[in-house]
C-alpha cells in the first residue's frame, strides 16, 4: 500500500510503502472492538460512592412512638425509603473493579489493524516533517485545510518536545484538534477522531518499534528492555 506524503504546505511531495500484512492483512472489527472496549474500560475513574444507612450522618432518635399514631412502626430517619436516607445497595466499585486486561500481543495486533483500518479508509496524513518555525495557530490551521481535514483529528508527534514544541503549541489550543505522544498510539485514541496526522519518521518508529513484536518475540527479546547490570539483582 502506497501512502502519500505531504509537506508543511499540504503539498504531496511522495509516497510511503507499507505491508498490509505487517498490520493484520485484514481489517479485524472483533479484535478491534475488544481492544477499544478494554482501553475505554480502564480510564474509568472509579470514585462514584454512596452511603449505606450505617453511614449516614444524623439522629438515631425515634421518629415517632411505637403505637397509637396509625402510621407504620419506624425507627430513625435513615432507612433507604426515607428522603436523604441511605442507599439499599450502595456504591462501592474501585478502579480496579472495572479494569479488563488483553495479552500483549493482542493489544499490539489490534492497535496495528486498527492502523490498517485508518489507511484502508484514507484517514491517515503522513508529513515529510512536522517542525515548525514559529509556534502559530493560524499556520497549522491552513496545513490541516490544505491536506483536505475537516472533523476530528488526531496529531502523533515525537516524545522528544524539543523537536516538536512549537507544533505541540500550534496545535493545542485548535477545536477537535488532539496531540499526543506517537509512541502513544492505541486503538481507543485512532478510532476516537476521524483522520490521523503523523510524521514520516515518527511512522516508520512505531511500525519498526516495540508494536510490531506481535509473536513469541514480545516476551523472549521485547524491545525496548534496559538491561540489567551485571551484579544486579
Amino acid at each position: 500500500m502506497n501512502v502519500p506524503v505531504y509537506n508543511i504546505k499540504g503539498d504531496e511531495v511522495a509516497t510511503f510503502s507499507i505491508d498490509e500484512s505487517s498490520l493484520g492483512g485484514t481489517v479485524n472489527a472483533d479484535l478491534i472492538k475488544q481492544a477499544y472496549v478494554m482501553y475505554h474500560a480502564n480510564l474509568r475513574q472509579g470514585s462514584a460512592r454512596s452511603k449505606t444507612r450505617a453511614e449516614i450522618t444524623g439522629s438515631t432518635r425515634k421518629i415517632y412512638r411505637q403505637k397509637g399514631t396509625g402510621n407504620a412502626r419506624h425507627g430513625n430517619k435513615k432507612p433507604p425509603h426515607f428522603r436523604g436516607g441511605g442507599h439499599s445497595f450502595a456504591k462501592k466499585r474501585r478502579r480496579e473493579d472495572f479494569r479488563q486486561t488483553m495479552p500483549k500481543k493482542m493489544r499490539r495486533k489490534a492497535n496495528r489493524n486498527a492502523l490498517l483500518a485508518k489507511l484502508v479508509d484514507g484517514e491517515v496524513k503522513i508529513i515529510d516533517d512536522l517542525q515548525l518555525s514559529t509556534p502559530k495557530t493560524k499556520p497549522f490551521i491552513e496545513f490541516l485545510k490544505a491536506v483536505g481535514i475537516d472533523h476530528r483529528v488526531l496529531l502523533a508527534l515525537p516524545k522528544e518536545r524539543t523537536k516538536s514544541r512549537n507544533a505541540w503549541l500550534s496545535a493545542r489550543n485548535i477545536d477537535d484538534v488532539d496531540v499526543c505522544c506517537a509512541d502513544q498510539l492505541t486503538t481507543f485514541e485512532m478510532l476516537n477522531h476521524r483522520y490521523l496526522v503523523i510524521g514520516k519518521s515518527e511512522l516508520e518508529a512505531w511500525l519498526n518499534g516495540p508494536s510490531s513484536q506481535t509473536g513469541k518475540s514480545a516476551k523472549v527479546t521485547p524491545m525496548g528492555r534496559v538491561a540489567k547490570k551485571e551484579g544486579a539483582a
